[in-house]
C-alpha cells in the first residue's frame, strides 16, 4: 500500500467516536427512551389529539357553544329537527350543546399547564439558580421567601389572590403560577449546588469566565432535564385545580366552556342526568390522567435509573 492511500484511509476509530458522540447524546437519549414507552406515547397522542380538537374548535363544533335553544336536558343522540344535525352528548339546563362547549373547554384546560408553567419556569428558575450560584446571604434571603411561600396551602392562596384581582383566565393562571414556583425554586437549587462544583465549572472560573457565562453556558444547560420532568409532572395537578376552582364558584365566568363549570352546574342535577356531569368529569380524568402518561415517560427518559429501579 502506498502512501498515498495511506493517507487517504479514514480515520476509523475517530469516525466511530464521532457517530458513537452523535448517537449518545443527552436529548437523543432521551427521545429514544420516550418514544420507546408506549404509555407515554399512547399518553402524547391523547393529548395532541384533544390540542387538535381545542384548536380546531372554530371549525369542528356542531353548534355555537353558548347558543341557547328549546331543548334542555336533551340525551346523548338527540336530533335537532331545526338543524338536522346530532347533539351527540346532547344539551345542558340550558339547551347548549354539550360536545361544543367540551370541545371549546378543551382551550383552556390545555391553556391552564402551559400558561401555569411558564409562570414556574420565568420566577422558579431564575431564584434558585441565583440562590444556588452565589450562596450565603443571597440563598438566605430567597430560600426563607420561598420557605413563606410554602407555608400557605397552594389552592388557598389561589383562592385569595382570585377574590383580591377578580375572576379572569389570566388571573387564574397567574395566581396558580405563583402558587407552585417554590418547588421549582428548590429543585434548581439543589441541582445548581451540584453543578457548580463540577470540574468542568471550577476550571471555566479558573480561567476567568463570569458568573452569568457560568450559569447560562454551563449551568442551566445541565438542569433542564430535572426542569422539563417537573414541568410535564406538574401538568395534570394544573388542569384539576382549575378544573377545582370552577367547580368551587371561582373559575371564569359561568358562560365560557370550561370542564370544570360544566361539572359544576351540572353537578346540581346529577340525580336526574348524570350523563351531564360524567362527560366533562370523563374529559378531565382523560387527560390528566395522558399528561400522567407523559410526564411519568420524560422521568424515565431523563433519569433511566427510576425506570430500571421499577
Amino acid at each position: 500500500m502506498t502512501t498515498a492511500t495511506l493517507n487517504q484511509t479514514p480515520d476509523v476509530p475517530a469516525l466511530r467516536l464521532k457517530e458513537e458522540t452523535e448517537v449518545r447524546s443527552p436529548l437523543k437519549m432521551a427521545a429514544t427512551r420516550f418514544l420507546q414507552n408506549k404509555l407515554a406515547v399512547s399518553g402524547l397522542l391523547v393529548a395532541l389529539f384533544m390540542a387538535f380538537v381545542a384548536l380546531g374548535a372554530d371549525f369542528l363544533v356542531p353548534f355555537d357553544p353558548k347558543a341557547q335553544s328549546n331543548v334542555e336536558n336533551s340525551s346523548p343522540g338527540y336530533l335537532d329537527e331545526v338543524s338536522g344535525r346530532m347533539h351527540v352528548f346532547g344539551t345542558d339546563d340550558l339547551g347548549r350543546d354539550i360536545q361544543s362547549r367540551l370541545m371549546f373547554g378543551a382551550r383552556v384546560s390545555l391553556a391552564v399547564p402551559i400558561v401555569v408553567e411558564a409562570v414556574v419556569v420565568l420566577v422558579g428558575v431564575p431564584l434558585g439558580l441565583i440562590a444556588g450560584y452565589f450562596g450565603g446571604l443571597i440563598d438566605d434571603l430567597i430560600m426563607r421567601f420561598t420557605d413563606i411561600m410554602f407555608a400557605f396551602p397552594g389552592l388557598l392562596l389561589v383562592i385569595i389572590l382570585v377574590s383580591i384581582f377578580g375572576r379572569s383566565l389570566w388571573t387564574i393562571f397567574i395566581a396558580l403560577g405563583v402558587a407552585s414556583w417554590p418547588t421549582m425554586t428548590r429543585l434548581v437549587r439543589g441541582q445548581v449546588l451540584q453543578i457548580k462544583e463540577m470540574d468542568y465549572v471550577l476550571g471555566a472560573r479558573s480561567i476567568g469566565a463570569g458568573s452569568f457565562g457560568l450559569m447560562l453556558r454551563h449551568i442551566v444547560p445541565n438542569i433542564l432535564g430535572p426542569v422539563i420532568v417537573l414541568v410535564t409532572l406538574d401538568f395534570p395537578g394544573d388542569i384539576i385545580s382549575e378544573a377545582t376552582l370552577s367547580f368551587l364558584g371561582l373559575g371564569v365566568d359561568p358562560s365560557t366552556p370550561t370542564w370544570g363549570t360544566m361539572v359544576s352546574v351540572a353537578y346540581q342535577g346529577i340525580n336526574y342526568y348524570a350523563y351531564e356531569t360524567i362527560i366533562p368529569a370523563a374529559a378531565i380524568a382523560i387527560l390528566t390522567l395522558a399528561l400522567s402518561f407523559v410526564g411519568d415517560g420524560m422521568r424515565d427518559a431523563f433519569d433511566p435509573r427510576m425506570s430500571s429501579a421499577k
